[in-house]
């Protein structure tokens, strides 16, 4: 009898290497691995050799560095998506795209099966599960570290010692770590008490503050309707553009954040962040924003921003909701438009000029030195208009 397919969406870590010998015996599955390339900064080549060494059927890997930006982090950034003020949902966005993948080589490979490598307390296994949910609900998901025996990350590199599987973990660097091209994501090990300062040794694309650069430096970025188009006035395309962001922000300690954070699972969780050329591009596109969106636009926006990273980190990518959000956004983003300046330096990203063709600044209106063309006589009448319903409700109860 032929074995059923399963399509696995492999990264090549601890817990997806375990899962296609767990798939391959335990449930007499012919494993598909599936590695989709968002800028993991690894050799997926040699990570393709390893799953089929493990014992994967077959394995692809799908490049979609420009699809993850273009079409999932740059309209996170239009909307200025962060989730609980820290995390700029690298991981977040990717699950849903990895998620799309999973749909598509599925239907190539004829597969009824996928499966996944998140555990049942956090939210990746929600983002994929929904996402696919909401692709195709016809396909069936297996996430073995839901149903298998091994109860802790060291249960796990047993297995893989014991069944010969290469991993990188070891009991010194237990560190669960997920990176593509807009952050990293790190968890497990010292960092699961709150009360320990994050080693080192556990962080990958930023130096620390004592080991950033002694010289600042100066960038400018230039934006077209919300989206980065230019650096150091050189037009470049996105995955170069935010390559670039990374080194430089990387190498001035620029991005690092420390979250305990609410799972939407209901728990809190302590993560590491990694985002340097988030961090860059959001401080500049808000800078921009202040300069070019009126003051009802920009504070509805701010409301939006949040919804937006709630639907962005609880796995509702493909939601109704989510479009019409990208609906606003896309149109409020019409004129946010022009340069900014930034220092980077020791940790800090400071803006040191915006220019906008679109800008709402007025310097006649805003100074307070010759060529003031502000009329402050209607300020009386106005402050008395505004706190009418103040002054009417004060009197009432005098009555």
């Amino acid at each position: 009898m032929k074995k059923k397919k399963v399509l696995l969406a492999y990264s090549g870590g601890l817990d997806t290497s375990v899962a296609i010998s767990w798939l391959k015996k335990k449930r007499n599955l012919d494993v598909v691995a599936l590695l989709v390339d968002l800028g993991q900064a690894k050799n997926l080549g040699e990570i393709k050799k390893k799953a089929l060494k493990i014992g994967a059927v077959s394995a692809y890997i799908a490049d979609a560095k420009e699809e993850f930006l273009s079409q999932y982090v740059y309209p996170a950034l239009k909307a200025g998506a962060v989730y609980e003020g820290k995390y700029f949902l690298a991981t977040a966005l990717g699950r849903p795209l990895i998620a799309k993948k999973l749909v598509e080589v599925a239907h190539q490979e004829k597969a009824s099966l996928v499966a996944h490598g998140c555990t049942g307390k956090g939210n990746d296994q929600v983002r994929f599960e929904v996402s696919l949910m909401a692709l195709n609900p016809k396909l069936k998901v297996i996430a073995p570290l839901r149903e298998w025996s091994l109860k802790s990350r060291e249960a796990a590199m047993s297995y893989a010692k014991k069944h010969k599987i290469p991993i990188e973990q070891t009991k010194k660097s237990p560190y669960s770590i997920d990176q593509n091209l807009w952050g990293t994501s790190i968890e497990c090990g010292l960092l699961e008490d709150p009360a320990q300062a994050p080693p080192e040794g556990a962080y990958r694309l930023t130096r620390s503050l004592l080991e950033a650069d002694d010289k600042a430096e100066t960038v400018d970025i230039e934006f077209k309707e919300g989206l980065p188009v230019k650096l150091n006035k050189e037009k470049i395309a996105a995955v170069k553009l935010v390559s670039m962001l990374n080194t430089l922000g990387g190498k001035h300690g620029i991005g690092r954040t420390d979250l305990v954070e609410n799972r939407l699972v209901g728990i809190k969780s302590r993560e590491i962040y990694e985002a340097p050329a988030a961090a860059i591009l959001y401080t500049a596109h808000r800078a921009l924003e202040e300069l070019t969106l009126d003051r009802e636009t920009f504070h509805f926006k701010e409301k939006l921003s949040l919804k937006y990273a709630e639907l962005v980190y609880y796995g509702w990518w493909f939601s109704p909701l989510k479009k019409a959000i990208d609906a606003f956004i896309n149109t409020a983003q019409k004129k946010v438009s022009g340069v900014v300046k930034l220092k980077l330096y020791k940790g800090n990203c400071q803006i040191l000029s915006r220019k906008s063709p679109f800008s709402l600044y007025k310097k006649s209106l805003a100074t307070y030195e010759k060529g003031d063309a502000f009329d402050q006589s209607l300020a009386e009448g106005f402050i008395k208009l505004w706190g009418l319903p103040l002054k009417v409700q004060a009197e009432g109860k005098k009555l």
